[in-house]
């Protein structure tokens, strides 16, 4: 028995050691030896996730780097100039010599393309100082002056105009029906230096009301109903798109929180779509009506105390304005735009309204005086 066991031992590692050099015809040897077949390892959902991430991501990017700009300023800057002793000149022998003069160009934000023939979207803060030029740089290293620039004055938002045709501009999505968690996608130039950085999350928060601006501008605006995200965010990211899976700008970046890190915001898509509506419909302008007041809110607590109404105390009219025309006067308190309610606990109730109408509409004040309420009928205007 121990003979046989050691023959047929001999015998399998001939076999073996035949077929590895070709001595021997191929054998199943598993067939004969009941060797156990080892299955691939099953894929998990976990890397399922993973992989449909990343190729969501890698497509969303592609196709839209094309499209994402990088906005350049060129501007004259002068040193500070100082005084020079001449000890040739006894009777004045101080001199002030002038600083120099010198021009300077760098990279400040980003932007996104919305039209075939030129039209590229950005924060006003980007491109706030009116004495300088600016420039765009495309993903092809492609660099055009900007011959134009439209500011809105009620949000952060800038259109520029730039000589060029054939391109790809950037569809907008809907920023409406966001939802918390939902993926996002950031890219732009952040510090000034990186083009076309790309960075990932998701929505944080909704309707979130801050102060947005730059460093590199020193500009700072309010800003309301804005998304929040945890994609990194920097400083020249501004005027970047916020992106979705389907590619779909939800976003523009516009501000980071100070002190916080991972909490970016964006200025939702319907806005820049109402925004672009108004500017085809009146002719590349940005006109928007006004009524001319400068305004504090009073909440009920402090009408209460008071003895008077809750709404906007009127703190200055304009002179030529619509209100200044249609008769509303200091300390009128308005409490009623159109028979809506104006709370107090509301500083942009009644700029909200306005927003919604147009220039050469009519609206209906409801303002307390004296005691007694007063109704007042306003044409709005275009603001200066």
């Amino acid at each position: 028995m121990k003979k046989l066991l050691i023959l047929l031992s001999f015998l399998i590692i001939v076999l073996v050691i035949g077929q590895k050099v070709n001595l021997l015809p191929q054998i199943q040897l598993d067939k004969y030896l009941s060797l156990p077949k080892i299955a691939p390892a099953p894929a998990t959902d976990e890397n399922r996730t993973v992989l449909y991430e990343e190729s969501v991501i890698t497509k969303v990017v592609e196709n839209a780097l094309p499209s994402v700009v990088t906005v350049g300023i060129s501007t004259t800057s002068q040193s500070r100039g100082f005084i020079e002793i001449d000890p040739f000149n006894p009777f004045s022998p101080f001199r002030q010599v002038p600083g120099s003069k010198k021009k300077v160009e760098q990279n400040i934000g980003s932007g996104f393309i919305i039209s075939q023939d030129g039209l590229v979207i950005t924060n006003k803060h980007v491109v706030s100082e009116t004495n300088a030029s600016y420039n765009v740089l495309t993903n092809d290293n492609k660099k055009y002056y900007v011959e134009k620039i439209y500011r809105d004055p009620l949000n952060d938002i800038a259109i520029l105009k730039i000589n060029a045709g054939k391109l790809k501009p950037l569809k907008l999505g809907n920023s409406s029906s966001l939802k918390l968690g939902q993926l996002v996608i950031a890219i732009g130039t952040p510090l000034g230096e990186f083009t076309n950085t790309v960075t990932n999350g998701i929505v944080s928060g909704l309707g979130r009301g801050i102060t947005a601006g730059s460093p590199l501008e020193g500009y700072v605006e309010k800003l309301d109903n804005v998304v929040q995200t945890n994609a990194a965010i920097s400083p020249g990211n501004s005027g970047g798109p916020l992106l979705n899976s389907k590619g779909e700008v939800i976003g523009i970046n516009t501000a980071i929180a100070a002190g916080g890190q991972n909490i970016g915001f964006a200025i939702p898509s319907d806005i820049i779509k109402e925004l672009i509506d108004n500017f085809n419909k009146q002719g590349a302008t940005f006109e928007r009506p006004y009524i001319g007041v400068r305004y504090e809110m009073i909440d009920l607590q402090n009408a209460l105390r008071n003895a008077v109404v809750e709404g906007a105390y009127v703190v200055e009219v304009l002179e030529g304005s619509p209100a200044e025309k249609a008769g509303i006067q200091e300390e009128d308190i308005i409490s009623e735009v159109n028979s809506k309610k104006v709370k107090g606990d509301d500083n942009q109730s009644i700029a909200q309204l306005i927003a919604q109408k147009k220039i050469g509409d009519k609206i209906q004040l409801k303002v307390w005086r004296n005691g007694e309420f007063k109704t007042f009928q306003i044409a709005l205007e275009a603001s200066p």
